[in-house]
């Protein structure tokens, strides 16, 4: 048998003892690929099509959040399911901080206890990074209608619907929408009924009402403010729990004498579960700083929408909160998607 020389001998031992010290001297490849994160662009997925408020505030944020991350951020539209396909896309994609996704009120917290098969787990398949912003429902009747029936008020509507059970009727953008869930729970706790009248979306239901066939909507505020300012339109409440900066001279329906009532549309950002805290937490970071900017600050008011920044914890806290008391008013509405 061939024996090495000791000089070869005392190399090899050396080589060897090198070659330890940079195994314990290297970092973890996890540590290693997450100190170079973000290395490559970012996928942003809204569940909704493209060209709406909420994808145009997508689009904003985006190029705002690439500032502070120096990567570029796509967007990319997966629309339908009322947003169940956008959201499954993005809760099956690796958790690697690349996927994320515009996750809502409707995605997280309704559509969970609407539909009768969902294919995601709105808690175990996302890591919550951040909210976005707010958007009050806004009770309107249609101006004419509310002067001819002497109703000036929350307390004169429901007044009124107590005295005529059943006459008047709402519009909404569909069974289980967030109008819809808005004005199940306005009834029951008010203590009078009303007949529902879905349409295929919210823009339908406010030209129905608009048209008169309908009696009155809890409208998106983005979407009615201009019939409002334009005089066609009456807002007696908004539906969240503190007046809306947008709309500061109307009351809410808990001021209103319904102590309670808080209804918004919401929407923020999330990542598939198990991606990295440190990603989590820088991408909370660069959306702080974008909904600081001044764009997405004069955005945010053309939507009629209220910034409302949160750490992951807390927007993880909001986000199991609303999902209870949907599952209560999706039960009580009985509305059910097969």
């Amino acid at each position: 048998m061939h024996k090495l020389s000791k000089t070869r001998r005392l190399g090899l031992f050396a080589a060897s003892l090198a070659g330890l010290a940079m195994l314990v001297q290297a970092p973890p490849l996890g540590a290693q690929t997450q100190s170079s994160w973000p290395s490559k662009p970012i996928k942003l997925v809204v569940p909704y099509p493209p060209g709406g408020p909420l994808d145009q505030m997508a689009r904003a944020l985006a190029e705002k959040m690439r500032e502070s991350l120096g990567q570029p951020i796509l967007v990319e539209n997966r629309a339908g399911a009322g947003g169940n396909i956008g959201a499954d896309y993005v809760a099956k994609s690796q958790p690697d901080g690349y996927t994320l996704v515009v996750g809502a009120v409707a995605t997280h917290a309704i559509n969970p206890y609407l539909y009768a098969k969902m294919p995601y787990d709105a808690n175990r398949d996302f890591s919550p990074i951040g909210m976005i912003a707010m958007v009050p429902n806004v009770l309107v009747m249609p101006t004419e209608a509310a002067q001819r029936l002497g109703i000036h008020s929350v307390k004169d509507l429901v007044a009124y619907g107590k005295k005529h059970p059943g006459k008047l009727n709402y519009a909404s953008g569909g069974n289980g929408s967030a109008g819809h869930l808005a004005a199940e729970l306005f009834k029951s706790t008010a203590g009078f009924s009303m007949v529902h009248i879905p349409y295929a979306g919210a823009a339908p239901a406010q030209l129905g009402l608009l048209a008169g066939q309908t009696d009155l909507m809890f409208d998106n505020l983005a979407s009615a403010a201009g019939q409002i300012q334009a005089g066609k339109l009456k807002a007696f409440a908004v539906t969240s729990a503190q007046r809306s900066s947008q709309l500061p001279d109307v009351p809410t329906v808990a001021e209103s004498g319904y102590q309670g009532f808080d209804i918004s549309t919401w929407f923020g950002l999330m990542a598939p579960a198990a991606t990295a805290e440190a990603s989590i937490k820088a991408l909370n970071r660069a959306l702080a700083q974008a909904l600081e900017s001044k764009e997405i600050r004069e955005r945010l008011v053309r939507m009629k929408a209220d910034s409302s920044a949160m750490s992951p914890e807390s927007f993880k806290q909001f986000i199991s909160q609303e999902q209870r008391k949907y599952q209560a008013l999706v039960k009580a509405s009985g509305a059910r998607v097969d």
